[in-house]
């Protein structure tokens, strides 16, 4: 299966999560029962985002403009959790990757003017990062 696929997949995982605010392994169980079999990539990406939420949430809250994070999507602080990951916790993925992926992700789930704002909040996220 398809990296991009399977980011796919780990983004339905963290949206639902932030509802269901249950155990990582049993929202995998349960997706993977009822929609479909997830790849190995995907758990990877939700276990790891759950488990670094909290530091995940502190670099997108300081790169946001005038925003505050609870004021951001459920559907973009989903999809910036991932890539926000994938940039500073996966070392096999080109920063670009993560940014161009989680833009992609945005044009197909978010509001029209949505991917502009998650390509912006990113790209601060890796100027800040060097």
């Amino acid at each position: 299966m398809r990296r991009t696929k399977q980011r796919e997949q780990a983004f339905f995982l963290i949206f639902e999560e932030q509802f269901s605010g249950g155990e990582p392994a049993e929202a995998v169980q349960l997706y993977s029962e009822n929609v479909e079999e997830l790849g190995e990539y995907a758990v990877a990406l939700f276990q790891g985002v759950c488990a670094n939420r909290e530091a995940i949430d502190e670099i997108i809250a300081a790169n946001l403009k005038g925003w505050k994070l609870y004021r951001v999507s459920k559907v973009n602080l989903s999809i910036l959790r991932l890539a926000v990951y994938e940039i500073f916790y996966d070392s096999e993925i080109p920063d670009s990757v993560a940014i161009n992926e989680a833009v992609e992700l945005a044009k197909k789930y978010s509001g029209p003017e949505d991917s502009g704002f998650i390509n912006g909040v990113l790209g601060a996220v890796v100027r800040g990062k060097e």
